[in-house]
């Protein structure tokens, strides 16, 4: 399964060469040309006469990058890109390209004093520990400024539910491959991007070659339908279909665009949302703000627990983005846009 593949490979951001090389070989027959630029983003051409469209999806996910060694063998970490340190404690981690197994340690709650126990866990409480007896032998396994990837695997649970990690943003990546086996009449680029969680430096890259006219961001986006958040929180639920936002931090979104988008969702019959949150940002900042500058929208995948080690995602929701993505490309044509 082709998600599959995707949300377990790794990719923490500026270390996308894994997830790139996959992607690479399954957009190969689809695409008139395929470019990796000096970041290492993908940009993929499939030629048309109509306006320049860039559809983007970072290929990033959040992670951790090894900063030092302790005397124990134990090692000193920081994050790659916006990981809450409350959900890193006694999580499971796969170290560098040797996958090599690491326990993020704590000090057990037994042992913390009362202030301790109120306050929150930082990075420099923290260890990941790798079994090792020394910094010696540490120094031997790894090198400073290695990666770090959590080890969730991904799996079907639930009806039709699936768990993982890297959801934001491997369904993005996954949304766009599947909508490049099809045809279109615009000039299609479809860019795969490094480094989003990070501050958008790839789509920054991107976007200044491409000019696009139109720009459609693909993302893994917030989804808060739990009991305890109220309705009026909740951003977008599972299972309601493809999030359309309105605005975030960086972007305030196309209404022309948008209103086209959900229009064709309805005389489809695809079911859709509204992101009913304004947090966050994603490459769309990036893609408006190049060159001429660029009309855009932003289609996203709801997914629980977002940016932590296991996230969860409808099958459905994945579907109906695909089938909402295609649909608004191939009403693109020579005359609109």
């Amino acid at each position: 399964m082709l998600l599959e593949k995707l949300c377990n490979a790794s990719g923490p951001s500026g270390f996308e060469g894994d997830i790139r090389e996959i992607i690479k070989e399954e957009i190969k027959p689809y695409v008139d040309e395929i470019k990796i630029d000096r970041i290492g983003n993908i940009i993929a051409h499939k030629k048309g006469a109509g306006p320049r469209v860039m559809v983007d999806a970072h290929m990033d996910e959040v992670g951790f990058i090894i900063t030092g060694f302790n005397e124990d063998g134990t090692l000193r970490f920081s994050a790659l890109g916006g990981v809450n340190n409350k959900v890193i404690p006694s999580k499971v981690v796969y170290i560098g390209k040797k996958k090599i197994p690491g326990v993020i340690g704590v000090k057990p709650i037994h042992l913390q004093s009362g202030e301790e126990r109120l306050k929150n866990i930082s990075y420099g409480d923290s260890c990941i520990d790798i079994g090792s007896n020394s910094k010696e032998e540490s120094k031997s396994l790894i090198d400073l400024g290695e990666y770090v990837i959590f080890s969730t695997e991904f799996e079907e649970f639930g009806e039709g539910l699936i768990k993982g990690k890297a959801f934001d943003n491997r369904m993005g990546c996954y949304v766009l491959i599947e909508a490049l086996k099809e045809t279109y009449s615009c000039d299609l680029y479809a860019t795969f991007n490094v480094m989003e969680e990070i501050g958008e430096r790839g789509a920054f890259v991107a976007a200044y070659g491409v000019k696009a006219d139109i720009g459609i961001v693909l993302e893994g986006t917030i989804c808060a339908d739990m009991p305890s958040v109220s309705d009026h929180l909740r951003a977008t639920e599972i299972g309601k279909g493809p999030a359309i936002s309105i605005m975030d931090r960086t972007s305030i979104f196309n209404e022309d665009m948008a209103e086209d988008i959900m229009k064709l969702a309805e005389k489809e019959n695809i079911p859709y949302q509204r992101r009913r949150a304004i947090a966050g940002g994603n490459d769309a900042a990036a893609i408006h703000g190049s060159g001429e500058g660029a009309k855009i929208a932003t289609i996203s995948v709801p997914c629980r627990y977002i940016h932590s080690s296991v996230s969860v995602a409808s099958l459905e929701d994945v579907k109906n983005t695909k089938n909402l993505l295609i649909t608004y490309l191939k009403s693109i044509d020579v005359n609109n846009g």
